[in-house]
Parts: structure tokens; sequence; C-alpha cells
């Protein structure tokens, strides 16, 4: 299919951008002298400049060049009650007034109390603290191979569980070579570890059994989200679940639950109950933390135990200097609990705001003529949603759910999301970023209605290059 030229689209738009925000892009050449592209996370960076972010409170951000940008990319979904929400700051300013939250390195009261919490909201046995969903995920996958003696990893093309030798392989999507993700994503690696990493399909069974007929005796885990985030924002089927559980209990392989973005996003808690599986180990990070940098994982206390100091093989798995970090674990408390007291409030309440807002996003663009489809809706196991990412089928009419339709140029045009749309919107001072985000508490009727509004004058200004 012949793609789309959005060259003179792109041009408009960046330089009426480049014009309306000089302080940002002045910072930006600044940065530039010191740091990689200007910013220290790929993904931050955004053409010509990402905005450059001076204050932030609920909802909304501030940039150096005075724009309020509602903001629903809210600190990579880890935002569940919106930029430095005060249950959390008070807290945690209150703890700093008393001497308490910077004396890393000594075990405390914190570290039980949150560990308790911890534990009984995702049926967890067992523990261990770390600063990053990529560490929590890579300390997974070592305590796997160490309790199976096994070495071959296996995970969904299109998953994204941080950046590790065995987490970056099949996380893009490759067209022109035809490899799709059947490829590793990162010059540097060795191979003897990534050829030890295999790439399935998510939400597809038969392809599931397929490799564990194929590879089940040599394989120490599963890796899998149940619900998806680079990948698309879809949520697991419950029998693709359903399937892993089955087939890891009978070929002996652990089954690790990747919740960085689904954890205490969908309940308070893990998101595996709502399916109904129990996961040998899971991953938690962003919301649980308050906003602050804290992960971790948790599963069953047998595994978990290689990394004790009575292990007879043992993994090496002390998280680094800021493990278990007195500030971080304070806000993960004080996150975690009022989530579990407001429960019944808070995620029926984001659940209905996200439908709003996908379909806000949907109509906007099909009253001038537009198809877009958003996925992040719940499904059977999930009731309801906060999650969005908008995509631009090919076909009218389609739904698709999985990886490999979504970021597949012949399936939906991936240039009209990723650069037209994200940086179209921006101009109307909305922040989603390549086309992905979430609603938070902080987000009302007023916010979706401003997306809507937004969306529709984006919709006539890309009508004008179709």
């Amino acid at each position: 299919m012949k793609q789309r030229d959005y060259a003179n689209l792109v041009a408009e738009l960046e330089q009426e951008y480049v014009q309306r925000s000089p302080k940002s892009g002045a910072l930006s050449e600044r940065a530039k002298q010191h740091l990689i592209d200007g910013v220290s996370h790929t993904l931050r960076f955004v053409h010509p400049f990402p905005p450059r972010i001076a204050s932030a409170a609920g909802a909304y951000v501030t940039d150096e060049d005075g724009h309020r940008i509602l903001d629903f990319w809210q600190g990579h979904f880890a935002n569940i009650l919106g930029h430095n929400p005060e249950v959390v700051t008070r807290s945690l300013a209150g703890a700093m007034a008393q001497d308490f939250g910077l004396q890393t390195g000594y075990p405390d009261r914190l570290q039980v109390e949150t560990a308790e919490i911890f534990c009984r909201q995702t049926g967890s046995e067992r523990v261990r603290f770390t600063t990053s969903g990529a560490l929590a995920t890579m300390y997974a996958i070592m305590l796997s191979r160490a309790y199976t003696g096994r070495s071959c990893v296996l995970k969904v093309g299109g998953g994204w569980h941080g950046a590790h030798p065995w987490g970056l392989k099949g996380v893009s999507f490759q067209a022109a070579d035809g490899t799709g993700y059947q490829h590793v994503d990162s010059a540097g690696l060795p191979a003897a570890v990534t050829e030890e990493v295999v790439v399935t399909k998510y939400n597809d069974p038969d392809a599931l059994r397929e490799q564990f007929r194929c590879h089940g005796d040599k394989l120490a885990c599963f890796i899998v989200e149940p619900f998806i985030g680079s990948g698309g924002m879809t949520a697991a089927r419950p029998e693709f679940l359903q399937a892993a559980r089955e087939l890891t209990e009978r070929h002996g392989v652990v089954l690790i639950l990747d919740e960085i973005i689904a954890g205490f996003r969908f309940r308070a808690g893990n998101a595996g109950a709502l399916f109904r599986i129990q996961p040998d180990l899971a991953t938690f990070g962003k919301v649980m933390g308050g906003g602050m940098p804290v992960a971790a994982v948790g599963g069953r206390a047998d595994i978990l135990e290689l990394a004790g100091r009575n292990a007879k093989v043992k993994v090496s798995f002390s998280g680094g200097t800021y493990s278990a970090h007195p500030a971080s674990l304070f806000a993960a408390r004080t996150m975690m609990n009022y989530l579990v007291e407001n429960e019944g409030k808070i995620y029926p309440q984001i659940a209905e705001r996200g439908e709003a807002m996908r379909r806000a996003v949907e109509n906007a663009f099909a009253g001038e003529g537009i198809y877009a489809y958003c996925t992040g809706r719940g499904n059977g196991a999930i009731p309801g949603s906060s999650m969005i990412y908008v995509h631009f089928p090919r076909k009218d009419g389609a739904q698709p759910d999985r990886p490999e339709e979504l970021f597949d140029p012949a399936s939906c045009d991936s240039v009209l999301n990723s650069r037209v749309f994200h940086l179209a919107l921006l101009l109307e001072d909305i922040h989603l970023l390549y086309a992905h985000g979430a609603v938070s508490t902080a987000h009302g009727d007023a916010e979706v209605a401003a997306l809507e509004q937004a969306c529709r004058k984006v919709a006539r200004r890309i009508k004008k290059h179709l």
C-alpha cells in the first residue's frame, strides 16, 4: 500500500512549534551541548524539541514559554492522581520536616510496613524493592533462570520490559525487512543472550502453544504484560493468560506478569487478580510509587529467596544504593494506602473518564471524515480502563488489537499518529506523547471536552493534506 506523504504538513507544524516555543527551543540547544539529543530518556525527545516543563499540578504542566498544557502523558502513566498530588506531597514534606526521607542505606520500619501493604494487595508471598521497572524485570528473569536451571526467555512481540539484554528483542516492529518483531532492538548486546530470547505473539493462544511445543523444555520463564503498553495499549484476552498459566505449569516454566503499567492501575493491587491468575513472579512500578522511583518484584517465596543470604544458588538481587529509598517508600506507602482506602471511588471514576476520552477522540475525527480507533479499553477481565492509544487504521471500521496489526504500516498509518498527531495536538496545548497516555483523577469533564475540541482542530488540519 502506498504511504501518504506528510512531509509538507510536518514541516508546517514544526515551523509553527518553533516559533511559539522559543524558550524551550533555546534550552534544548543548551541541553545538546552536554546531553545526548538534549534528554536523558529517548522516548521524551520529540522533534524538533520537547517542551521544557517549569511546573506541574494535577492534569496540567506549564512549560518555559508559559503554555499551560493539558497532559495525558502523566509521568509515563504513573500519576494516577495527577502531577504532584497533595496527598503524597504533603505527607512527604511533613516527613522530611521531621528529619526523615534522605537517610539512604538503613533498614527501617517503613520498609516493613510498605512490604506488608504490597504483599496483601498483590497476593505476593515475598517482595524485594528496587528503583526501576527495567531492574525489576531483569531481576525477575535472573531469578527464573536460577530457579529452573534453564536459559531461554519467552516474551511477546511489542512487549517492553526495560533496557536490559533480555528485554531488547522484539520491541519495535520492522516492516521494511519483513522481520516484524523477530529482531534485536539495540546494538551492543551479547548474541548469546539475545539468541536465547524467543518471541511469540500477544493474545494468540495457538502461537503460544506452538512455542511451548518447540521450546518448552528450554524455557526458564514467560514474561508478559496483562495490559500491554508500548505494544499498543490492549488488555490480554483471558483465554491467552489462562493458556499461559496452564502451559507454564505443565512445562515447569516461571510465569512472570509484568505489571509495571497494570499494577494499581485498574484496582488497588495486581491486575492478575482480575484474570484470576496468580503468577510465580510479578513486577510492579509506576502507580505504586506515587510519583517517586519505586519498583518491586513480588511472588513465590521459594523463588525470591534465591536472592537471600542462605540461598545455595544465589541471585545477586541487591537493587542498588537507592533501593527501598526512604522518601520513595514513604510516597509508595502513602499512595498504596490511599488507593486501598478509596478503591471503590477512584477506579470506576477513571475508567469512566477513559471511555469518555477514547470516545471523544474517535468522534472528533469521525466528524471530519477521518477514521481513528483508540485502543486502551477494558475487556471481560478488566472492567474499565483509563488508558488510550490513538491509531489510524487503513481500513475504516477496523479494530486491530495485536501489535502486529497496530504497528504494521500496511494496517495502520503509524506516521500520522507518531509524528503528525502528536505535534499538532501540542500546538493546541495538549500533550499525548506519540498518541498514547492516560487519564488521572485530576482529569474531569472539562479536560475531556478540551481534548475533543483540540482533536477536531487537528482533524481539520490533517484533512487538508489527505
